[in-house]
């Protein structure tokens, strides 16, 4: 292991882009864990777990917050809170809420999904969202809210189109949660503010364990009487922490220090993606992602993987674990991708 955090094989650097999730915390972040005031969060006693639940809940301009294990509970708990059974949400076909956490809405609270196909620019289209809502009728389940993501896929949806969704939602008497994974990412490439995002949106899932480098955990903010039905269903899903501002501290120091080197990771993707292309590839790049095109996802990362550069799928993740020189590398050994 280097001082900057590589993973060395041999003689070869190992690069890792995977995903942003596979950061190391830094030596500043591990300091801040180890230092953290804590106490038992269950009986909401633990000061560090109160302060960024504070703090999260206002850089989104909502009333509380609820610190979670993961993204995935985080999700779910807002599902379970604003949904009963029999009722539906509306979400994008590949939005995270829908294919990628396990079915958990229906396993656990019977909820249905309605899934929508993405636009290009990673938004719903409104008159598709406006047909997917169902009548009051009871030959149909109850649609109660609308899922959006940012990023989504990488790309930044804007506060204007999350304006045009909830007078949408309100129209129907929806209320619209906000999957926000990546959403600082979309808040430093569109230099915006969270709240310019919160305030349309009644829940609001941030990750602290992606491109911000914390080592877990997740913070679901909303309002007060929100986050405390929030809080009762993260106690069934088996969320609840005890002496969790370990965590919390990581969080705490990702918030305040890895936010704005987020611009950092959208350079170095738009290099890489300017340096495929320069060999021949097909790349898009949006924030920190590059979607290589094109190409059998299996020989891609067999072929990168023998030259240290770990990949999956066509999604490639810039994070903060990746410097100038892992770029130039992985611009190498793609080199002879054909």
């Amino acid at each position: 292991m280097t001082d900057n955090g590589h993973s060395l094989e041999g003689d070869g650097r190992v690069v890792d882009l995977r995903s942003d999730t596979v950061t190391k915390p830094t030596s500043a972040m591990r300091d801040a864990m180890v230092s953290a005031e804590v106490g038992d969060d269950v009986y909401g006693e633990d000061p560090t777990v109160n302060r960024l639940e504070r703090e999260c809940a206002t850089l989104l301009g909502l009333e509380a917050g609820l610190f979670v294990p993961s993204g995935t509970q985080s999700n779910l708990a807002a599902l379970l809170a604003h949904c009963g059974r029999g009722d539906e949400y509306i979400a994008g076909q590949e939005a995270h809420t829908y294919r990628f956490e396990g079915g958990g809405a229906a396993a656990f609270g019977g909820i249905q999904p309605q899934p929508l196909p993405f636009r290009d620019d990673g938004t719903l289209d409104l008159q598709d969202i406006a047909a997917a809502i169902k009548p009051d009728d009871y030959h149909f389940a109850r649609t109660k809210l609308i899922c959006l993501e940012n990023t989504q896929g990488g790309k930044a949806l804007d506060p204007a189109y999350f304006e045009s969704v909830r007078k949408l939602a309100d129209r129907h008497g929806l209320k619209l949660h906000l999957d926000g994974a990546r959403l600082f990412n979309a808040v430093v490439a569109l230099r915006r503010s969270p709240r310019d995002f919160g305030r349309y949106c009644d829940s609001v899932s941030v990750c602290l364990s992606k491109g911000l480098g914390a080592p877990a955990g997740s913070v679901l903010c909303g309002g007060s009487s929100f986050v405390e039905a929030a809080r009762r269903w993260r106690k069934v899903l088996g969320g609840g922490m005890r002496q969790a501002g370990v965590l919390a501290a990581a969080g705490l120091h990702a918030l305040t220090h890895h936010v704005e080197r987020l611009a950092d990771d959208h350079r170095r993707a738009n290099t890489l993606a300017e340096g495929l292309r320069k060999k021949g590839l097909s790349a898009q790049q949006h924030t920190n992602m590059v979607f290589v095109e094109g190409m059998d996802a299996a020989y891609m990362a067999a072929h990168m993987g023998s030259g240290g550069v770990r990949v999956s799928g066509s999604r490639w993740v810039v994070h903060m674990d990746i410097d100038d020189a892992d770029i130039r590398h992985v611009v190498e050994v793609a080199g002879a991708l054909r």
